[in-house]
């Protein structure tokens, strides 16, 4: 199997690092580094609004992300495509216009919007709707960490407006079955956002298959540059949506008493955007399709069954998520009892492994289900081989030797 690593200057620079915190961004290959140098040193200038060729070929370019974040999840069109910050601009733009206004529903009350979330959520599925209003609601996970279908029914029975879920846990590393989720929600008429930020990276997404009414993901975390991400939703939906940001290059027509908005996608995009940013997406997008999900799935799988055969192992050590590859990705947390996390990651650091150590951005999972005040992380992704996860067990050996 074709070793990665090279792909990767910060990792051929220093040849001793071991890597293990992709889940919080992953490196940048060396063609998405050009792609973005490439722009500001040779065709830097603002889109839409110039006549000039300069301007008009960056505008070409940058429109042809659009196109290649279509085909990367099987949309439909790509003006279902926003192009944004990242996910979590992207929550916020939905959860700022559905709480004004549901556009699926004839309700004339002025009620908040009822949102279903999972207690695995990041802080990013949780706090947008926390400030607009929603009322929240939780489905538990069971003791195989994986969601709790049944739990997950009776809630919905409840009345739900929106389901906000993760395709893949950041903490456990749990892939949710999505497809079933979403035709549980419709089935009770509620709609899907679906964040797919630890998904995108690892497994194919195909949004037409899923059924999913949103769909949010970063680039950061996919060989992107930071600052860029992707918001799908249906058509129907975006045209019926409002945009909470305003600015330049969304309007159609701006006076002092009203103004008009373009159409969708464009008229949640205001400003100028990321552009050098968002072409090194589309470079990430190639170097995906490159390398091919198949590949990338089984390069998973074949290094994260050797990390949990390894890890279980440790004497002591408590380990978070499903414990086979079948339905996870290479994401593990973990902890040992009367050791802190922190301090874990700190002896592992000196060792130049670079893991996660915290919350992780998942609060109420950690003070709730897995009660724990903080794990460790370690995330993997292409780049990582076996000798990556030698020296992470080695590592926590010491930590137990030094720290018990």
């Amino acid at each position: 199997m074709k070793m990665y690593k090279n792909d990767f200057p910060l990792l051929v620079f220093d040849t001793n690092l071991a890597y293990l915190d992709s889940g919080a961004t992953s490196q940048k290959p060396q063609c998405v580094i050009d792609a973005v140098s490439e722009f500001y040193a040779r065709k830097n200038s603002n889109i839409h609004r110039g006549i000039y060729k300069l301007s008009e070929n960056a505008t070409i370019e940058y429109e042809g992300v659009r196109e290649k974040v279509k085909r990367f999840i099987n949309a439909e069109s790509s003006e279902e495509i926003v192009l944004t910050s990242g996910a979590t601009e992207s929550i916020n733009l939905v959860a700022g216009s559905l709480s004004k206004y549901r556009p699926w529903s004839n309700e004339e009350e002025k009620r908040p919007l009822r949102v279903l979330l999972s207690v695995a959520e990041h802080h990013a599925n949780i706090i947008p709707w926390q400030l607009n209003g929603c009322e929240l609601k939780t489905v538990k996970y069971d003791s195989d960490f994986r969601l709790d279908i049944e739990n997950y029914k009776s809630e919905l029975s409840k009345g739900v407006d929106l389901v906000a879920i993760n395709h893949v846990s950041n903490v456990l590393g749990t892939v949710n079955p999505i497809k079933e989720i979403v035709d549980l929600a419709h089935g009770a008429g509620a709609r899907v956002l679906v964040d797919g930020a630890q998904a995108v990276p690892h497994l194919p997404v195909n949004v037409r298959e899923l059924g999913a009414d949103f769909y949010v993901f970063s680039g950061h975390k996919m060989c992107g540059p930071t600052g860029t991400g992707v918001l799908y939703a249906k058509m129907e939906l975006l045209d019926s949506m409002e945009p909470i940001i305003g600015g330049g290059d969304m309007v159609e027509r701006v006076g002092f008493d009203v103004s008009e908005w373009t159409g969708a996608p464009w008229k949640f995009e205001p400003g100028t955007p990321n552009i050098a940013g968002i072409i090194g997406l589309g470079r990430a997008i190639d170097y995906l399709y490159d390398i091919g999900f198949d590949e990338i799935r089984k390069k998973e799988v074949e290094i994260g069954k050797y990390a949990l055969e390894k890890i279980s192992r440790i004497d002591g050590l408590r380990l978070y998520g499903p414990d086979t590859m079948t339905d996870r990705v290479a994401v593990f947390s973990f902890a040992f009892d009367g050791i802190h996390a922190h301090d874990i990651a700190s002896i592992l650091d000196e060792r130049n492994i670079a893991v996660r150590a915290g919350h992780h951005c998942c609060m109420p999972l950690h003070d709730g289900f897995i009660n724990q005040p903080a794990t460790v992380r370690a995330s993997l992704y292409i780049y990582n081989e076996k000798n990556d996860i030698d020296r992470l067990a080695d590592g926590l050996e010491e930590v137990k030797k030094i720290l018990k």
